[in-house]
């Protein structure tokens, strides 16, 4: 093939590729993801074939790294962190330290160094952003309590990750790189403290360059770019933005590609355009994301499967068994409910992309070898495609554990000044009230107006944030799953007057229903759902009022409409002017 040509065909076979199994793997209810890597496999030097150029390929994932990196500093949101801050933060830190621990023990089994094993138990420890919103999006519990939860515990590990891809190259002389200038760095004399002090300083340095400059210089470009009216202008200053202060920052500060576009999203998100800078980002975001993905699977030998299968199921074991243990028994340990834990277990039972980017940089120090990136990749390739069975078991078992309450009793937290009222506050107080199930983004909404009305209520949270809070403002709260027997009996059901049901899990919901019909069966109830099937089932129930948020907003703007129309009908016709000329 010649020459010029190379660039063209890398892109047009690995693009084609990607789509074939990206569109294979949604029939077969899989991640795209699995499809994306695979394709790579397909153009890979290990498979016979076509082989894409691997530097082309490398170049055009670092492209993809920014681009990913850019998208995930957009959206990071420290609001939602600091909601969730108590369980998020202790239990993402921990849980990689038990992965990274695991990984690394593992590893010294195989006679691996000291520094191969941190790295590779370090890969193992985060999971894919990417393919975590898709499974919470797949469910419809994004917004729920447990969906914050577990997206908060991706930032936090999203956080660590970045910070491991700084100190990584400075800590290499320490955990025995092989890399030829990190050699001439250790023969020159340099400490390890003075190294780390320098990296650390220049992070430093460019952090506080984004923070004062970059966050009003940024979002004052962008809208003066956004006031010319062109499209495609914005969109190029989009990515101008994205790629220079990526590559600015390597060239200037010795920041890695992956930091720089990450503070460039945070820096793009201060602006009002930020949703706009998103929406226009997204094509090229994806598009060289999944020319990453395609680049990553390229370096997977499939072999590894065949000569080193235990070795293969104990990587596997690490990430779906291991991890997702250690997390669930994390979160019980914080007192959240079992339903809690076993989203975020299962939300963290897979790798993705931090996962290459971190194996990628430890065989470029000479830190990991070629035989740890292999394995990592078949963990991520398994992982990833067994992630949506796990989370099919969540169901089963909550299901179980409602059908023998003696064993969910043993599992989730020990009785806790939050799991009933507080003293004092008893019939007398709690006749004829409002039961609130929920005080997310809709449950709020609705405490506040019956605050305002000042009709009495109980609110049933499982954030134990909301629930303090809550307390704080002198409003009745309790902290637990409203789904587990027992629960709903401290709310004083036998004595309300309304159910309300705010939770956007469609199961939990359903099983609230049953078990607050089972105390009191004349209960008027209203519950929050999204499909018509689930609308059906729960009207059966005895449910009085089952509302669809599409629906509902739906007759809301039918509302408006009709109002204004019947409006400009009831104006009086204005008198013909006296020059008309009257047929």
């Amino acid at each position: 093939m010649p020459h010029d040509t190379t660039l063209i065909a890398t892109i047009a076979v690995g693009l084609g590729l990607a789509f074939v199994g990206g569109f294979v793997a949604r029939w077969l209810k899989l991640p795209p993801l699995v499809g994306y890597l695979l394709a790579g496999v397909a153009v890979g030097p290990f498979t016979p074939g076509f082989v894409a150029d691997g530097g082309l390929a490398g170049q055009l994932a670092e492209i993809g790294v920014i681009l990913l990196m850019f998208g995930v500093g957009i959206h990071f949101s420290i609001k939602d962190l600091l909601a969730v801050r108590n369980i998020a933060v202790p239990g993402a830190v921990v849980q990689i330290a038990a992965a990274t621990v695991m990984g690394t023990v593992v590893s010294h089994w195989w006679g691996w160094s000291l520094g191969a094993g941190l790295v590779f138990g370090l890969a193992l420890s985060t999971a894919s952003t990417v393919v975590l919103l898709r499974a919470l999006e797949e469910r419809g519990i994004l917004d729920s309590v447990n969906g914050r939860i577990a997206v908060g515990w991706l930032i936090v590990e999203d956080l660590a990750m970045v910070l491991a891809l700084v100190l990584l190259p400075a800590l290499g002389n320490v955990l025995g790189s092989a890399d030829t200038q990190t050699a001439a760095t250790a023969a020159a004399g340099d400490s390890l403290i003075w190294t780390l002090a320098l990296t650390l300083g220049k992070v430093c340095l460019f952090v506080a360059l984004m923070v004062v400059a970059g966050t009003r210089l940024v979002p004052w470009l962008l809208t003066q770019v956004a006031k010319t009216g062109s499209r495609e202008l914005f969109t190029l200053s989009v990515l101008a933005v994205s790629l220079g202060i990526a590559f600015g920052a390597a060239a200037l500060f010795g920041v890695s590609f992956a930091l720089g576009a990450f503070f460039a999203g945070v820096v793009v998100s201060e602006s009002e355009l930020s949703h706009r800078v998103a929406e226009d980002s997204l094509p090229l975001q994806d598009a060289f994301s999944v020319l990453f993905f395609v680049s990553v699977g390229m370096l997977f030998d499939p072999m590894v499967m065949v000569k080193q299968p235990f070795e293969v199921l104990a990587v596997l074991g690490i990430i779906v068994l291991g991890k997702s243990l250690a997390a669930f028994f994390i979160v019980l340990a914080f007192r959240y409910p079992v339903n809690t834990a076993l989203t975020v277990s299962a939300s963290l039972a897979q790798i993705g992309e931090f996962s290459f980017i971190l194996v990628g940089l430890g065989v470029t120090l000479g830190l990991l070898p070629k035989e740890g990136q292999s394995l990592v990749l078949s963990g991520a390739l398994l992982s990833i495609t067994l992630n949506p069975l796990v989370f099919k078991t969540i169901d089963p078992l909550l299901a179980w554990l409602r059908r023998h309450p003696r064993f969910a009793a043993r599992m989730d937290p020990e009785e806790d000044e939050l799991s009933d009222l507080p003293i004092g506050m008893g019939d007398v107080q709690l006749r004829e009230h409002a039961v609130l199930i929920g005080y997310g983004r809709v449950g709020g909404v609705i405490g506040q107006s019956l605050t305002e009305q000042k009709i009495p209520f109980v609110v049933v949270e499982q954030n134990r944030e909301y629930v303090e809070r809550l307390r704080e403002e002198g409003v009745p709260a309790i902290y637990g799953d409203a789904a587990v027997p027992g629960i709903l009996e401290h709310a004083h059901l036998d004595t309300a007057s309304i159910l309300i049901v705010a939770t956007p899990d469609a199961l939990q919901a359903r099983a609230i229903v049953e078990q607050a019909k089972g105390v009191n069966p004349s209960l008027p109830a209203v519950v929050r759902t999204h499909g018509d099937e689930e609308r059906d089932y729960l009207e059966s129930l005895g449910v009085d009022r089952v509302v669809m948020g599409e629906h509902a907003l739906a007759r809301s703007m039918l509302d408006y409409v009709l109002e204004r129309l019947s409006a400009l009908k009831a104006r009086p016709l204005l008198p013909a002017p006296a020059d008309a000329v009257v047929p």
